[in-house]
């Protein structure tokens, strides 16, 4: 236990502290046309977009006259991807002031502001939120995003029972499973594959170095054989190979120190890739991504610098390109969004393979690189981010809470058309950074809990996994407070329509009840004469698992394992059969916050 209790103490003292300080200032021009327009419960600010800008920054001077920008309760990154933004938290019946600025980094804390414009908050009673949807207007396939996940190292697959008698093994094979039959997920990320767990490598008393993938193979096979491929994230460094084996993180102790000797590292991965190669052929691992470490721009991380990173990036593209030249090789798979501007610029300058960005966020929607990759000539290039949840903390408020089902949906259409992969990290609650869960619902980073029971954010993968393929065509119109929509068609005729009602701002994550809308939903371009209709809900009352386990219980006994599996499902409600006039349906929900809801339309005809 002490142990345990030195690593967080560790982790949380380092988090926040930067392998080379990057902050930076943005020079792109103000932003103009700025509006705010008040609503019941929060302000919605847009404004036009700015080329070049990957983000912008939103600040708010509140009543006391203090300026501050908006972090959203605490997100690693301030900067918002898109040119509007819902601000809510703030208190009724006060003039606030906002202005805005664009920013071409992530690591930018300020720039050119725009004018400021004032905005209260309403009180009272909601006008409620019109939404309109054409049936038969196709705006395209839709790309899923979600098709990668994060998880804890995947040598957890090897493992027995923890010391509640969770079958860690197991359960977290079979996590990857139902993420890949219900989910869709084709790529799974993980931490430390070079661990010295692994028995990878060793160093002969001639000091010779040999190496031995057993272990990895096994690990390999197991999530093969169900059908999703890893991403290789090479890290941590083998003990033998550190220039430092006492610098470490995690309970794992995985070593995050930069090699004595670069050829050895070299070394290593060209003899792994060539072992993979061997192994499982070279059209396979050529749909492997290889991943340069994880989040070197934090100390905690990687204790070298900014520089040594980059060499390591080098020696790892080398190796894999000698190996074979359409291996992908890419990176900085940095923390908050950084480093990225400086990996493009120094493998453009050092003709250097990237074939991939991959970088992370916590608490915020994915910033939109494509600016900078243009500026260096990597137009087009995959942008995977292999990191991104509702929050960064270990055993943080909001994990286990209904707010991670809009986050994600939110999340899933802001990087729509501008991303390949946008992983939810993790897949399970089987984790160990920081220890092993202490509990059932302890606020853990999985979409299923240990046992495997699906969350409220679990839920929304599933509606987002499981909608039609074709987008069509969907309006939210006026103010819409927090309300987003997508809505698409399968091809048997199906319609289905995903609402969403939340926000970034964990302030008020636990839901606000000034932010409950009613919707007004109509349907047109409908082919059939009547449709039955059901309506799927994740809100505090509906497909919440957490609320069917007593508070004052850790773990559960049998008869509550068995009641939780009970409850563990889906909430639909049976609206039954609907006719289309004129091919028309109108609907009126009611969308609490935070809360989804997916109205489902099945032609008659199907079912007949």
């Amino acid at each position: 236990m002490t142990d345990r209790v030195d690593v967080r103490r560790d982790w949380e003292e380092r988090i926040y502290e930067r392998s080379d300080s990057s902050h930076t200032d943005s020079y792109l021009p103000q932003p103009s046309g700025l509006i705010a327009s008040s609503d019941v419960g929060c302000i919605e600010l847009t404004w036009d977009e700015v080329d070049g800008a990957i983000g912008y920054l939103v600040e708010c001077t509140g009543k006391d006259g203090d300026a501050f920008l908006l972090r959203h309760g605490g997100s690693d990154v301030p900067a918002v991807p898109t040119s509007s933004f819902v601000v809510t938290g703030l208190d009724d019946g006060v003039d606030y002031l906002f202005r805005v600025a664009a920013v071409s980094a992530a690591e930018a804390s300020s720039g050119n502001w725009s004018r400021q414009v004032s905005a209260t908050m309403l009180a009272g009673s909601a006008t409620p939120v019109q939404v309109s949807v054409g049936a038969s207007s196709v705006v395209g396939q839709l790309d899923p995003v979600w098709k990668m996940v994060g998880s804890e190292r995947l040598s957890q697959l090897l493992m027995d029972q923890d010391e509640y008698g969770n079958d860690i093994g197991h359960e977290f094979h079979e996590a990857l499973r139902i993420a890949h039959d219900d989910l869709g997920v084709q790529w799974v990320r993980a931490h430390a594959i070079f661990h010295d767990d692994l028995e990878v490598v060793q160093r002969g008393e001639d000091g010779t170095l040999s190496f031995d993938f057993t272990k990895i193979d096994t690990i390999y096979d197991l999530i093969l054989e169900i059908g999703v491929r890893p991403v290789v994230e090479l890290s941590f460094m083998p003990s033998v190979l550190a220039s430092d084996p006492s610098k470490t993180v995690f309970t794992y102790r995985g070593i995050v120190s930069p090699p004595t000797d670069w050829s050895e590292w070299g070394l290593l991965v060209r003899s792994f890739a060539v072992h993979l190669i061997d192994r499982y052929g070279l059209e396979e691992v050529r749909q492997w991504p290889f991943e340069v470490w994880n989040e070197p721009n934090l100390e905690v991380f990687w204790s070298g610098t900014r520089d040594d990173y980059l060499r390591l990036y080098d020696e790892t593209a080398l190796a894999l390109k000698g190996v074979d030249a359409n291996l992908m090789v890419g990176g900085p798979s940095s923390a908050a969004s950084e480093w990225v501007e400086a990996l493009a610029s120094h493998t453009r300058r050092a003709d250097v393979a990237l074939d991939f960005v991959s970088t992370h966020t916590y608490g915020n929607l994915p910033l939109d690189f494509r600016p900078i990759l243009d500026e260096y000539g990597y137009e087009g290039l995959p942008i995977y981010w292999t990191e991104w949840g509702v929050g960064s903390t270990h055993f943080g408020p909001v994990h286990d809470s209904v707010a991670g089902a809009p986050f994600v949906l939110a999340g899933y259409r802001a990087v729509a058309g501008r991303v390949n992969a946008l992983s939810y990290w993790v897949v399970s609650d089987h984790f160990e950074e920081l220890g092993r869960p202490p509990r059932l619902f302890h606020d853990g980073f999985g979409l299923l809990s240990v046992g495997n029971l699906r969350k409220p954010r679990y839920w929304a993968v599933h509606l987002a996994a499981n909608q039609g393929p074709q987008g069509v065509e969907v309006r939210v119109n006026g103010l819409s407070a927090a309300i987003e929509a997508q809505a698409s068609r399968h091809p048997d005729g199906k319609v289905d329509i995903i609402l969403w009602n939340g926000t970034i701002n964990t302030e008020v994550m636990r839901g606000d009840p000034r932010l409950d809308r009613d919707v007004e939903l109509t349907v047109q371009g409908l082919q059939a004469t009547a449709y039955a209709t059901a309506v799927a809900k994740v809100d505090e009352h509906h497909s919440n698992i957490v609320t069917h386990l007593p508070r004052d219980s850790d773990w559960p006994d049998v008869l509550q394992w068995e009641a939780l599996r009970r409850a563990d499902h889906l909430f639909i409600e049976d609206m039954g059969s609907i006719r289309a006039k004129d091919g028309v349906i109108d609907l009126k929900l009611a969308l609490p916050h935070p809360g989804v809801v997916r109205v489902r339309l099945v032609p008659i005809e199907v079912l007949l």
